[in-house]
């Protein structure tokens, strides 16, 4: 895809606050044609940098009130053991989130539960048994005082 410009940056900056918004708002609030307003975003869908829209739920009020950010360390980091283990990752709805980081840890994970013992079940369930781990590093989140998956678009390099 070319590089973003202006009106690209525009139109997914306003998407990311509200995916709801209609072709029809979003082109007026830009001052751009409902045709171009929709060919644009097509093209921002279809190269992969919408990648998608979703409702941004509370997980409190579902009933998640822990959230726990796990280091996991690994003593094998073979082709087998690695992809067994995110394939387990990968299918437990649970974990939020998981990256392979520098550092001490081979793995960052954030995981939600509905309270200690959900997650105590969690770590003996999965954690424990996952391939390759020597060790497991919990540390809970007290209280949250940010949280958003919007990226900052308008820092974003455009032409």
């Amino acid at each position: 895809m070319d590089p973003l410009d202006k009106m690209d940056v525009a139109i997914a900056d306003r998407l990311q606050q509200d995916g709801r918004l209609s072709n029809a708002r979003l082109s007026e609030q830009l001052a751009l044609s409902e045709a171009s307003c929709w060919r644009r975003q097509k093209r921002l869908e279809e190269s992969g940098v919408i990648k998608g829209y979703q409702a941004v739920l509370d997980r409190r009020k579902l009933g998640f009130g822990v959230m726990a950010f796990v280091q996991i360390v690994c003593t094998q980091h073979g082709e087998e053991v690695t992809a067994a283990f995110e394939a387990i990752i990968q299918g437990c709805p649970s974990v939020l989130s998981c990256h392979n980081t520098t550092g001490e840890a081979d793995f960052l994970l954030v995981v939600v539960a509905r309270d200690l013992d959900d997650y105590s079940g969690f770590v003996d369930r999965v954690l424990r048994k996952l391939p390759g781990v020597a060790s497991i590093r919990s540390n809970l989140s007290l209280r949250e005082m940010k949280e958003t998956n919007r990226l900052p678009i308008q820092q974003a390099p455009y032409r």
